[in-house]
């Protein structure tokens, strides 16, 4: 198997997308997370707000931050002009979040580890926010669902 992000003397390097063509691409990544039922009882509808302010709210905001900053994180990203980024954080049972993040561009590359990463992020902070309650959280779960663009579409839903 060949890998796109080594040189024919296997050391790292960043791919050459210059010759590609310039096509929309969005990934869609979710964060499972397990709260408990202690963290979720304190929920007044679809929020906890805390000392260090509303629980939901900051964790998509730090989700969208991490978006813009993957490629200072992961070394062999490319930075991106993204279009778009829509984080969103659901309660889905009396102990579990869902967290989804979808990443818009129009470029030469994917956007897939920009929305890992924009959940990832999303998913420390909702724990960050919520670790004074409980310590048992668990992150269960960090999966792309889908890509659109580029060679091929996948979809894992």
């Amino acid at each position: 198997m060949d890998f796109t992000h080594l040189n024919k003397d296997k050391q790292p390097k960043m791919v050459d997308v210059g010759g590609k063509s310039v096509t929309k691409r969005q990934a869609t990544a979710r964060a499972t997370m397990f709260l408990g039922a202690e963290i979720i009882s304190l929920f007044e509808g679809d929020e906890l707000s805390t000392k260090k302010g509303p629980v939901f709210q900051t964790a998509i905001i730090a989700g969208i931050q991490a978006v813009k900053k993957t490629s200072d994180l992961i070394p062999m990203c490319h930075p991106l002009l993204i279009h778009g980024v829509d984080v969103a954080i659901k309660i889905t049972s009396e102990t579990h979040i869902e967290i989804l993040c979808t990443v818009k561009i129009e470029g030469k590359t994917g956007v897939e580890m920009e929305a890992l990463t924009g959940a990832s992020v999303a998913s420390l902070t909702v724990y960050d926010m919520c670790k004074s309650v409980s310590q048992k959280m668990k992150i269960e779960e960090v999966v792309l669902l889908e890509k659109k663009g580029g060679k091929s579409d996948i979809t894992n839903k």
